[in-house]
């Protein structure tokens, strides 16, 4: 069977640059991909971090004028993957964030910006095209900053590979004016409502939804959800139309980098056999946020962006309740700045029971994981979720909401799951945030349960093994249905 060729075209990878969970996605699926048979190459821009990953990265094209300047398409390898990087300083080579400048706005150009990735993925994927040995069989776009290599390529004319369209949060659409159509390379006939027109604008993010051969999401959950007029934020028609190549694909972790056996970040290494080594980590977690040592003390955690989607807000709202069920919680976090600043205040007023270290951490993520006793994730939507992911790998036991991905990978501690022994965490339904505490602080009571749920969370299998025989086998069949 002949290798399928790849070109994933995205605005982060980890590790090279980080912003979420997408970030995680195209660092650690193409390598699961490969034991699939699947080659990929994947397209990010040229920020200052990836460049100066790539320092030995060879020339392979040149755009004369790349919305405003000259670029260059740089090919490498970092961290076990095969990278082309747009180097075009005046579009990419800023400092920070790579969506928003120090101001806390997004960069004012982030229209051309994003239209200048997907005119490299275009260049890379037609036929004799940037890379001498390499003419992809598929353009995979993730999230709206790539959306527009699908359209492009669709109104380009011509043979040209299949177009696959993954959406990991509908919230985020690529909004941009409408009269920016021409700048983009779009023709007149692709505003319309089965083109990139979105409400008197251009979405990006419609752009690859209505133009791709295939729509994946990240978790069966969300692909349902995605399909109601609450869950759909005004794409649910769109999405319904096109219900016969839209797929949920559950997302994965990377179980080598999250592994608690061998993870360098944490106080003590552990596995399912060595359990008891996690107390070690839990006192770690205790002294780094100034929380009381107490082992007997159920240690709840918070690993998230601080934002209204991720219903951090009623978590606050019911502190003092929480609180009152004799527990500890350790939040780490950024985003929204009044919750941030309910969060600090709630750890000024419970010292030694709330602790709150605000900003991106990675290595802190990886010590909560480790030692933190469940994992709270109180999301109003959540299309796949990670954290929970990674809670479940480091037998921190999630306790979410029964949304989106989080529904798709913790198995509630309910009667029947509990006397079946197959128990991983706790769900719960809109509104009822402290019940399922107060749930999983009498399951805390019962040791033998906790440990049994604890051992169940730790072997379930949230590598990228399963989803990425998901991705091949769509790949192949959109192939073959092309006939390429």
């Amino acid at each position: 069977m002949s290798p399928i060729q790849v070109l994933a075209v995205a605005s982060e990878v980890f590790p090279l640059i980080k912003t979420g969970g997408l970030a995680d996605v195209t660092g650690a699926l193409p390598l699961a991909l490969a034991a699939e048979g699947v080659q990929t190459v994947t397209l990010i821009p040229g920020y200052p971090s990836v460049l100066a990953a790539l320092p030995a990265a060879e020339v392979v094209h040149r755009l004369p004028d790349l919305f405003g300047g000259p670029a260059r398409l740089l090919r490498g390898t970092a961290s076990g993957l095969d990278l082309v990087a747009v180097e075009a300083p005046h579009l990419y080579q800023r400092p920070g964030n790579p969506y928003v400048g120090p101001d806390g706005r997004d960069w004012y150009d982030n229209a051309v910006r994003f239209a200048g990735l997907a005119r490299a993925a275009v260049a890379v994927a037609v036929a004799n095209g940037a890379l001498a040995d390499f003419t992809p069989n598929i353009v995979h776009a993730h999230d709206w900053q790539a959306g527009l290599a699908p359209a492009l390529l669709h109104y380009g004319g011509g043979r040209r590979p299949g177009t696959v369209m993954t959406v990991h949060n509908l919230a985020f659409q690529g909004l941009f004016p409408g009269d920016l159509l021409g700048l983009l390379g779009l023709p007149p006939n692709a505003w319309a409502i089965d083109g990139v027109e979105f409400h008197g604008s251009i979405s990006y993010l419609k752009a690859g939804l209505a133009l791709a051969d295939r729509i994946t999401t990240v978790s069966p959950t969300y692909a349902s959800e995605i399909r109601t007029a609450e869950g759909g934020m005004g794409f649910d028609g769109l999405l319904r139309a096109r219900s016969h190549v839209l797929h949920g694909i559950l997302n994965g972790i990377d179980d080598q980098v999250w592994d608690p056996a061998s993870d360098t970040l944490i106080a003590a290494p552990f596995d399912v056999r060595r359990i008891a080594r996690r107390a070690a980590n839990k006192q770690d977690v205790q002294d780094r946020f100034g929380l009381t040592r107490a082992p007997e003390t159920l240690l709840l955690g918070v690993v998230s962006r601080l934002t209204w989607q991720k219903g951090l807000d009623l978590l606050l709202d019911e502190l003092g309740p929480i609180l009152d069920l004799g527990v500890q919680l350790a939040v780490l976090g950024t985003g929204d700045a009044a919750m941030e600043a309910r969060f600090i205040a709630a750890a000024a007023t419970h010292p030694g029971q709330v602790g709150c270290v605000i900003g991106y951490d990675e290595g802190l993520a990886h010590r909560m994981q480790a030692g933190i006793d469940a994992l709270l994730v109180p999301s109003r939507f959540e299309p796949c979720g990670l954290t929970q992911l990674c809670a479940l790998r480091y037998g921190a036991l999630p306790v979410v909401a029964r949304v989106g991905g989080l529904a798709d990978t913790v198995i509630d501690a309910n009667e029947a799951a509990l006397s079946a022994g197959i128990a991983t965490g706790i769900q719960f339904s809109s509104g009822m945030l402290l019940p399922a505490i107060e749930r999983s602080a009498a399951l805390w009571r019962d040791p033998e349960m906790w440990n049994r749920m604890r051992r169940n969370a730790m072997r379930a299998d949230v590598s990228w093994r399963r989803p990425a025989g998901h991705y091949a086998r769509l790949y192949r069949d959109l192939i073959a249905e092309r006939g390429a």
